[in-house]
């Protein structure tokens, strides 16, 4: 079988680097999972998800014209399982338990349709609202003046 963009295959995960996971597929090939293809979640460290020697399904993502092969695990999950943790994700307590900051990736709603006067409305007043929070800010620490760099009394 060759190796074919948007194929899933196994492979064993050979060498782990901060920014990613070296696989060995068929035919003494070698692709690479980019850390942010390993799971469905945030990675900081990679080593929480996979180890050397663990044989994984990755799904071939590209073929570059120089050989390099750049593969997804993630993409390789059935979609139920991409949800729910994916695969290779910690267990224990801590996985459980929902931390501030844990989200799920929604996709973004579609816009209303809007006239380009409403939406100019809507990024003025926004804007109008984070100005008024960071002057508030500013008077609160006692920070420099932008005009000259004489401390507010």
């Amino acid at each position: 079988m060759s190796l074919e963009v948007g194929t899933i295959i196994e492979g064993k995960v050979t060498g782990i680097t901060k920014f990613g996971a070296f696989v060995d597929l068929e035919e003494g090939k070698t692709g690479m999972v980019h850390i942010s293809e390993v799971a469905p979640t945030f990675v900081n460290d990679i080593k929480d998800f996979l180890t050397e020697g663990q044989t994984v399904k990755v799904k071939i993502l590209s073929i570059s014209e120089d050989g390099k092969i750049s593969l997804s695990i993630k993409k390789a999950m059935p979609q139920q399982r991409r949800s729910s943790g994916g695969q290779g994700r910690p267990q224990g307590p801590r996985a459980q338990t929902s931390r501030p900051g844990s989200y799920e990736w929604q996709p973004p709603k579609k816009p209303e349709s809007s006239s380009f006067e409403d939406m100019l409305s809507k990024f003025k007043q926004a804007s109008d609202e984070k100005m008024s929070d960071l002057k508030r800010m500013e008077s609160k620490r006692g920070g420099y003046s932008r005009r000259g760099n004489t401390p507010k009394p």
